[in-house]
């Protein structure tokens, strides 16, 4: 039996409201329904959460049946990161994708099917979209998780993404703020530091995010990294002077602030989840996002009793911590609108369509989402419906081909030079092109080579391929001394090698055919393999 923090009722409810923990298991277990039943809120979804898009509906309904204005929250942008399809690959390219194509109009139809199929499942608020400027080419965590590096683009797109997503229902969590983009350090593993001066930070970082807030995200994600010229100090989870000067009187936000995951070593590595979790309330988040890593019963308590001992001891005010937890239940009030005028719009959209087909898109158009108009129909601009993913990732790619270029007329050899995986992208989710090529062309074989020596790993590559076609598929060559080394080895001993890039396309195109995917989505391998097979 858990000993619950001793004090008000009240104060311990709003304690759990702030928290947004995850759970291990593809059902809800005894203590998180317990907890929910005490005051918790939100809950947070990863991959190990999901089986199915049935499997998720029923763990959804389950937690609602215990509290019917849960906020199920997931990490889900579509194209490297997904948690709906982590074991297939997305069917929705990633946002370096639709900045390549830069169609808002596209951006939206992904976004809303995207919010679409997790509002089927249950889900309402979705950490995403990355808003981050990406504009150092080496960073390791961002990257094509960013619509790209020209401000313009990614603030147009930014809110075309948050306007398409709350308009099937589901409220947009922007992020990461103020601005992951030109950080060399990736936050999951230590404290990032941005050393520009101010003015650049608001001509550059913030321009998305005030895009965002006029688009009407509905939250936004702070970011675990030091910025000195905003707060030298502390970073911008935990300081005041950026998460309530900037973000809310400055810029004027007045939604969910959402902290990134705490366990982070940026935060847990220096400050504690604890400590760091009081000075994020304090500092004006409302909502503690904690569950890629620590995902139990304990990391609930501690983080609750943790939360009641600073107000009691004076450290956190009252009425600080009592403003986070309504803001928390604003959003789940905007949900549960947003959610039935979604279904209703769609309810009367099909209903038009099938009296009136050309009528259909129209009466969609009129319509609103919690106050959002959705601009959106089934079918509308450039994408339809369930293949507005593949339209997308199709059109994003960039084709380079030498004269010499053949095309590929047997089952090649996919050579996959392998980089680690950072934590929001994970290892469990297959990538490449190799599977799609082998639905194309059957007998398509592949390998995996990993870091190291590069000549080693092509010499490993030529020699598993044999008298086979190469097709070499990499993400982010510049990056990867390692990766350009192999190319080398390989274009030098057979040039009609082709290269698959399917990272950020920093380097110079080589290979007798270079296809550009900007990203590693399924839905990416299938554009690119259809290139390569001359489908």
């Amino acid at each position: 039996m858990t000993t619950l923090a001793s004090g008000s009722a009240t104060l311990t409810r709003d304690a759990l409201t702030v928290l947004q923990p995850g759970f291990t298991g593809t059902s809800a277990p005894d203590w998180l329904l317990r907890r929910l039943g005490e005051g918790l809120a939100s809950v947070g979804l990863f991959g190990r959460n999901i089986a199915s898009p049935t499997q998720l509906g029923r763990l959804t309904a389950q937690l609602r049946a215990e509290r019917d204005d849960v906020l199920v929250a997931i990490d889900e942008e579509g194209g490297d990161v997904t948690r709906l399809e982590v074991r297939t690959g997305s069917s929705f390219p990633g946002n370096h994708a639709l900045g390549a194509v830069d169609d808002v109009t596209l951006t939206r139809e992904v976004a809303f099917e995207l919010g679409r199929r997790l509002a089927e499942c249950g889900v309402n608020l979705n950490w995403a979209p990355s808003a981050d400027v990406n504009s150092n080419p080496g960073n390791p965590v961002i990257g094509v998780r960013s619509f790209g590096a020209d401000t313009d683009l990614v603030a147009r797109h930014t809110a075309a993404y948050v306007t398409g997503l709350q308009a099937a229902g589901v409220a947009a969590c922007t992020k990461h703020f103020p601005g992951h983009g030109d950080t060399a350090v990736d936050s999951h593993h230590a404290l990032p530091r941005i050393d520009v001066d101010g003015s650049v930070l608001h001509a550059r970082e913030l321009a998305p995010f005030r895009a965002a807030i006029a688009a009407g995200s509905r939250a936004v994600m702070s970011a675990h990294i030091l910025v000195p010229a905003l707060d030298p100090d502390r970073p911008a989870t935990l300081s005041r002077r950026i998460l309530t000067g900037l973000l809310r009187e400055e810029l004027g936000y007045q939604g969910l602030i959402v902290t990134d995951g705490m366990e982070m070593q940026a935060i847990a590595g220096t400050y504690g989840i604890e400590r760091g979790s009081v000075l994020a309330i304090a500092a004006g988040a409302d909502a503690i996002c904690v569950g890629g890593g620590l995902a139990d019963d304990e990391t609930v308590r501690r983080l609750r009793d943790a939360l009641v001992s600073a107000v009691r001891s004076g450290e956190l005010a009252e009425e600080r911590l009592a403003d986070a937890a309504e803001r928390v239940r604003a959003l789940a009030r905007w949900t549960a609108a947003a959610s039935a005028s979604a279904q209703a719009s769609a309810s009367a959209s099909v209903a038009v369509s099938a009296s009136t087909p050309d009528a259909a898109s129209a009466s969609a158009s009129a319509s609103a989402s919690g106050g959002v108009s959705t601009g959106l129909g089934a079918g509308a601009g450039t994408g339809a419906g369930h293949d507005v993913g593949l339209v997308a990732a199709r059109r994003a790619l960039t084709v380079t081909c030498s004269e010499a270029y053949e095309p590929v007329g047997e089952p090649p050899y996919v050579a996959a030079l392998t980089p680690v995986a950072n934590i929001a992208v994970g290892d469990e989710t297959p990538w490449g092109v190799a599977a799609e090529l082998a639905l194309l062309l059957p007998g398509t074989e592949t390998g995996s080579f990993a870091g190291g020596d590069g000549e080693d790993a092509a010499v490993a590559a030529l020699t598993a391929a044999g008298d086979r076609r190469i097709v070499a598929v990499v993400r982010d060559e510049h990056r990867h001394a390692w990766m350009a080394s192999a190319l080398d080895t390989l274009l030098a001993a057979r040039p009609d090698t082709i290269v698959v890039e399917m990272g950020v396309p920093q380097a110079t195109p080589r290979g007798a055919l270079h296809i550009a995917t900007h990203g590693a989505a399924r839905v990416c391998g299938r554009a690119a393999a259809e290139i390569i097979a001359g489908h």
